[in-house]
Parts: C-alpha cells; sequence; structure tokens
C-alpha cells in the first residue's frame, strides 16, 4: 500500500499515474487541478478509485484545451486573411466597382447602373424609393435577356440629395439584379469583424457585393 497526497492509501502505482498525467500537461488550469486534487483526498480509503479514471478525466480536459488551441489558431488564421484581404482591396482604392445593391445615395452627380434580366420584358422600369415614400421611375421600355445599362441622373429626374431603395418592375414579374457603379474610396475592418468597403454612391458594402472591377478612370489629357 502506498500514500496517496494526504496520507491516505491507495492501490500501488496510483499516484505516479495521477502525478505522471500533471505534469504531463502543463496547461491544465489551476481550478481543474485543485478539484482533481480535493477529489482524490476525499475518496474512501478503503474503496479508492480507479487510477484510471482520473487519468482519463486528465486526458478529456487535454482534449478539450487541445479544441480552444485549435479554435484561437483558426481566430488567428481568419484575423490574418482579413488582415490580407484588406491590404489586397486597399491596393485597388480608386478603382471603379460594380455592387450589387437595392439602395443607392443621390447626390448631384449622375449614377449608372445595369441591370440583368434572365428572360426578355415587354415593359420594364427601374423603381427609386425615397425615404418619404415618393417613387420615382426610370423607364428602360422593352428589353432582351441579358444586362441593360441605365442612367440616374439627379437634376433630369428632379432627385433631391439622399438615400433611395431601388427595385425593377419587368412584365414577367422577375427579380433582376441590379448593379451601380461607384469608385472604391477606402477599405477597412469593422469593429465587429470582417471587411468592409467604402464605395461613393453606396456608402459601406460587404466585399461579396461587388460583381466587377472596372480598373481606375484614365486622367483626361489636352
Amino acid at each position: 500500500m502506498t500514500t496517496l497526497l494526504n496520507g491516505t492509501t491507495n492501490t500501488s502505482g496510483s499516484s505516479g499515474a495521477v502525478s505522471n498525467a500533471i505534469s504531463g500537461n502543463g496547461e491544465l488550469s489551476t481550478l481543474f487541478t485543485t478539484l482533481l486534487v480535493a477529489q482524490i483526498r476525499n475518496q474512501n480509503p478503503l474503496e479508492p478509485q480507479d487510477p484510471s479514471a482520473f487519468v482519463n478525466q486528465l486526458t478529456q480536459l487535454s482534449q478539450t484545451e487541445s479544441l480552444q488551441n485549435l479554435a484561437r489558431q483558426g481566430a488567428a488564421s481568419a484575423s490574418m486573411m482579413e488582415s490580407m484581404q484588406v491590404l489586397s482591396l486597399g491596393s485597388q482604392v480608386g478603382s471603379q466597382l460594380m455592387i450589387n445593391t437595392d439602395k443607392v445615395t443621390v447626390g448631384t452627380e449622375k449614377i449608372d447602373g445595369v441591370v440583368t434580366l434572365e428572360n426578355a420584358s415587354a415593359t420594364t422600369a427601374v423603381v427609386l424609393k425615397a425615404a418619404d415614400g415618393a417613387e420615382t421611375r426610370i423607364t428602360l421600355g422593352t428589353l432582351p435577356p441579358g444586362e441593360a445599362a441605365f442612367s440616374i441622373d439627379p437634376a433630369k429626374l428632379g432627385l433631391k440629395p439622399g438615400s433611395y431603395t431601388m427595385k425593377v418592375e419587368t412584365s414577367a414579374e422577375q427579380k433582376p439584379r441590379i448593379e451601380i457603379a461607384g469608385t472604391l474610396e477606402s477599405v477597412k475592418l469593422s469593429m465587429a469583424g470582417g471587411v468592409v468597403l467604402n464605395v461613393s454612391h453606396l456608402g459601406e458594402v460587404a466585399p461579396d457585393s461587388v460583381t466587377r472591377f472596372n480598373g481606375r478612370l484614365q486622367a483626361a489629357t489636352n
């Protein structure tokens, strides 16, 4: 018979098994170690617990800590990928983008856009809705399947500066994708995590809303 920690008796080899398990796992929490020691000290000396049970508990904790470390490594990798994405997209600042959206911010400049139809439409219109509920229609007429360009001209349409929602009305009751052209003005990481693009006419948008990069506008030459 051998003495285990506080003088209580246990079968031979139990102390060595637990001690080896503890020493082999240097990242055990203080709380768990305290509870484990208390469990060993308070066991019935006449009916000692199987030493393998303690080892199993330590093994389970070790596995849990390994999963936690893996999760931390995954989070660190995700953060690194986001930083790399910011650097990559940051090099595109000044480029013209097409953004899939149903919102637009109107000022005084003309804004270009594209709608994509899956089927032909006899009557087609882009409808802009202001915050007060007033609607403005941009008639596109009869269109074949595919892309159709349109423009939002605030002066011509009499639009006040502000935010507008957009939708496309078609004769076939389709829900075409709307893309708005804008300039990538900045790239940042949001407080909640994730990359955010700041695009003219649109404000902050997610990278996955970008449908195409059109490059930088060429400076006018005399």
